[in-house]
């Protein structure tokens, strides 16, 4: 039976957890190890492909591949559905739209998305509890040049974030954290005090190079976000 690439993938991760080839140290070319496993070079180019991808190795061209110094860890994140996570927290959810325009997009916003002057945009604020609690405050603009449904579409009863979700898929997202202080809207509705430090996410998405939504996600005090890698 012929060796696949998961059974080359996992031989030559076991010779680099075992000493056997030492951060830093240059790997065989892909027609020498085809020779040692006994398989195809398209074996191996898949296997080492996984391994760069995985932050296990790094391959340059015309300097070959070398076994990375320090192994690169990728954290990946999902976007939840807010109700979904709080109902996983196990407390009862809550929306409210608090306001709904479409508008030119302000000129901030314009540099943030990529967007031209004439472009206009659905400037949504939401509110999100969890036991009747203040959970998470959204300030959301979605780009109605890609998106011109949601001009129409009414959030009162479903938030943006799920509507966008079962509409129209993306394949980028950015997204950044940072505290920030909480100005008198905040505190008013997130229920603390003005200039108490608040945990802030903020979230670009787009599909095929055009921006789709830009929003800033701001949680009560006290959040806190896990991450694994």
């Amino acid at each position: 039976m012929s060796i696949t690439y998961r059974e080359v993938k996992a031989d030559i991760l076991r010779q680099i957890t075992q000493g056997e080839l030492a951060p830093g140290s240059a790997m065989p070319n892909e027609v020498d190890l085809a020779a040692s496993y006994g398989c195809a070079r398209a074996t191996v180019n898949r296997a080492m492909r996984e391994l760069a991808d995985d932050g296990i190795i790094e391959r340059r061209r015309k300097a070959g591949t070398r076994v990375r110094q320090n192994p690169i860890r990728q954290v990946r994140l999902n976007i939840p559905i807010v109700g979904q996570e709080i109902a996983e927290l196990g407390a009862s959810y809550r929306y409210t739209l608090v306001h709904s325009q479409a508008e030119p997009a302000p000129d901030w916003l314009r540099a943030r998305m990529a967007l031209d002057r004439d472009d206009r945009v659905m400037h949504l604020i939401c509110m999100h509890y969890a036991d009747g609690a203040p959970y998470q405050h959204e300030d959301r603009w979605i780009n109605l040049g890609a998106l011109p449904e949601a001009e129409d579409h009414d959030f009162t009863d479903t938030g943006p974030n799920e509507w966008l979700v079962s509409t129209v898929p993306f394949t980028d997202a950015q997204i950044s954290f940072h505290a920030v202080a909480a100005d008198t809207s905040l505190a008013g509705y997130l229920g603390c005090a003005e200039g108490d430090p608040l945990f802030q996410t903020e979230r670009t998405t787009w599909l095929e190079g055009r921006t789709i939504t830009f929003v800033q996600l701001t949680y009560r005090r006290g959040h806190r976000v896990t991450m694994q890698y």
